[in-house]
């Protein structure tokens, strides 16, 4: 397959990419790393009359801690940086866990952070985990920028809060406290596939040993990345034992609505979001112990 023609520009600069996007409004979209975008374009299932190339734009590829402590995580950072970078390992281990599930190597060698994110598959592993985390995005225009919290940023499949003439720039993950621990487990039918359902979680206790704050996300249970809130709301300000992850387990569950299809019905998919959070609690909450 080909894609249908289109007109190809080789940013050189942030400035020149932006001023490109006005011009070709939502009939131009930037080329990070193609993971998703180039065979769609192949298949004809997205028909761009410009292509914006923003792999020259080395000020977007980055991995820094902040004044504030948060972690800042340029849009062009590959999923294989983000698998091996020490600072991501120390202040965001959920997302050096998540990335490891995503497709292949020669896909994460290629495949950017902020193009994952602004394609918004709903299956997508990493979506879930900014959830999870409570991160914010970093979009800019020609005239300006503004910050969207994750949680209003993915609006439905393969959609999100992004303007016509918006690029992602960068992703903030907020500090994530002393004893906190996170864990992302999923189920695939191979490795490297999309997975059948995904869980992201993220517990912080105490000096008490009461939970303070709980993130609870799932990828492809529905048309976006869900956030399991009434469950998550439940684990606070208690001692989370045997019987508290059990019932969150048993709210997640019923707080989605996932697709079915010839993969995995819906009430399986359903069945996998309790099994896969009680685990992820279970090995969160060791790993806040530990710390």
């Amino acid at each position: 397959m080909k894609p249908a023609p289109f007109r190809y520009v080789a940013a050189e600069s942030l400035g020149q990419a932006l001023t490109a996007k006005v011009a070709g409004g939502s009939d131009a979209l930037f080329l990070a790393g193609g993971q998703s975008l180039v065979p769609a374009m192949n298949f004809r299932l997205a028909r761009p009359a410009m292509l914006i190339d923003i792999n020259p734009l080395h000020e977007l590829d980055f991995v820094r801690t902040a004044g504030d402590g948060s972690l800042r995580i340029g849009a062009l950072a590959r999923h294989r940086t983000l698998e091996r970078d020490a600072l991501v390992a120390q202040h965001a281990p959920l997302v050096a866990e998540a990335v490891r599930h995503v497709a292949h190597p020669q896909i994460r060698n290629r495949g950017t952070l902020g193009g994952n994110l602004a394609h918004a598959d709903p299956a997508s592993e990493l979506p879930a985990v900014m959830l999870a985390l409570g991160a914010r995005f970093r979009a800019r225009t020609s005239r300006g920028e503004r910050w969207i919290e994750a949680s209003a940023f993915f609006r439905g499949p393969l959609a999100t809060a992004l303007g016509p003439e918006e690029m992602l720039v960068e992703i903030a993950l907020p500090v994530l406290p002393s004893r906190s621990g996170t864990c992302f487990v999923e189920v695939a039918r191979r490795r490297g596939d999309y997975a059948l359902l995904g869980v992201a979680a993220v517990v912080t206790f105490g000096s008490d040993g009461v939970c303070t704050a709980a993130g609870l996300a799932l990828c492809n249970a529905g048309s976006t990345p869900v956030r399991a809130t009434k469950a998550a709301a439940a684990l606070v300000g208690r001692r989370v034992g045997e019987r508290e992850i059990r019932d969150a387990a048993a709210a997640t569950a019923g707080e989605i609505d996932p697709p079915g299809n010839v993969h995995a019905t819906a009430a399986f998919r359903r069945h996998l979001a309790g099994v896969l959070t009680r685990r992820a609690l279970e090995t969160a909450v060791a790993r806040a112990e530990r710390r």
